[in-house]
């Protein structure tokens, strides 16, 4: 029978726990979220839904093609010469997502016969750039320069550092300026997922590389997401004005996949105005995830001291986990809950995620019903 394969893996599926559902979530959700990426709270932020609004009214709901036949608008420049001024690059790159600028990047940026570094606890995004560009790829050991260095030096041709700013699982950051270091040393490139980090890190939420003084050099290539702390949807990829450029020439998921969609970039364009007048939303991201840090420590979980926005809580077992995160459901909170294989060291979880829009209150029983609710 055709793929009569499917129905034995989602039969092992099932036995070993690791079914994935969709659960659609209604508009008006009872629920207090600290699952999803939003967070500056900028998602349902008035300015944000009238940008989405007024790009839908002046360009319609499509972009009607690629971005090098129909699909870039006056808009998506606007965009791209915003974001690359506020996180201090020399231009940007608008894609459809955030999965696409890391595929971009990474194959376009590794041809045949460079190396790839990757660190080890990358996102799949940056996972799937590896395996598809046409580099070979090396491993490095999680956010290890001197490991990143050994790999560097078993190859004298072509070769770039691929990392995440901060990792999803966990929140902790990868030490960038050390990256940038090794990377000089051998006259490599380095390509920086700062997903996690944009609106967050940095002076005013400019980025972890922004913080980390590598904005606007000329071997460093970034990408960000506009779906997280922008609160609408699509990718970008920020850099020297030549690779820009070649990305445009030579990045199959540009050439070839329908520009971002009028109203994501109308948004996304918004909040990022927004940002730049309330810069202090990133700092209230930050304390927010450092408070919950300090009261789930103090209420003796095992959470990952967070350098964004990220609060990992350890679970006993990926049952477990997926108990625990579904009592905080029926008490009302909504929570992450990471678990193999989707976890590169195996050990489950639930995921918080900061907000900058959080309350004292609801903070206070987000830590309550964690620790009620634990396994």
């Amino acid at each position: 029978m055709a793929f009569g394969w499917i129905d034995e893996q989602a039969d092992q599926r099932r036995r070993a726990g690791l079914v994935r559902t969709l659960r659609p979530r209604p508009a008006d959700s009872p629920l207090l979220d600290l699952a999803s990426n939003d967070y500056l709270g900028l998602a349902r932020h008035p300015e944000v839904v009238e940008g989405a609004v007024r790009a839908t009214r002046t360009w319609g709901g499509g972009a009607t093609g690629s971005r090098l036949v129909t699909g870039t608008t006056e808009l998506h420049a606007e965009l791209e010469r915003e974001l690359a001024d506020f996180c201090g690059a020399e231009a940007a790159l608008v894609f459809s997502s955030g999965y696409a600028a890391n595929l971009a990047a990474v194959t376009a940026l590794a041809p045949h016969g460079s190396l790839i570094v990757s660190d080890a606890g990358n996102h799949a995004s940056l996972i799937d750039g590896c395996r598809l560009a046409r580099g070979t790829t090396q491993v490095a050991a999680h956010a290890d320069p001197d490991a990143v260095r050994k790999a560097l030096r078993t190859h004298d041709g072509p070769a770039v550092v691929v990392s995440d700013t901060v990792f999803s699982v966990d929140g902790d950051a990868a030490p960038l300026a050390a990256y940038a270091e090794v990377c000089r040393e051998r006259g490599a490139g380095l390509v920086v997922d700062d997903a996690h980090g944009l609106g967050v890190l940095g002076d005013g939420g400019r980025g972890a590389p922004h913080a980390a003084g590598l904005a606007g050099t000329e071997d460093v290539v970034v990408t960000v997401t506009l779906s997280k702390s922008l609160g609408s949807q699509g990718g970008a990829v920020l850099g020297p004005a030549r690779v820009i450029d070649h990305l445009v020439n030579a990045a199959r998921t540009f050439i070839f996949d329908t520009g971002l969609a009028p109203a994501p970039a109308g948004a996304a364009l918004a909040a990022l105005r927004l940002l730049r007048r309330e810069p202090e939303r990133a700092a209230r991201a930050r304390a927010v995830a450092g408070e919950l840090h300090t009261r789930l420590t103090a209420a003796g979980l095992e959470a990952v001291r967070p350098d964004a926005a990220v609060v990992s809580v350890r679970a006993p077992s990926p049952e477990g986990a997926v108990r625990w995160a579904a009592e905080c459901r029926a008490a009302g909170l909504a929570v992450g809950c990471f678990r193999p294989p989707s976890v590169p060291d195996g050990i489950s979880r639930l995921r918080l995620t900061a907000r900058a829009d959080l309350s004292e209150g609801q903070i206070e029983r987000a830590v309550q019903v964690i620790g009620t609710a634990r396994p």
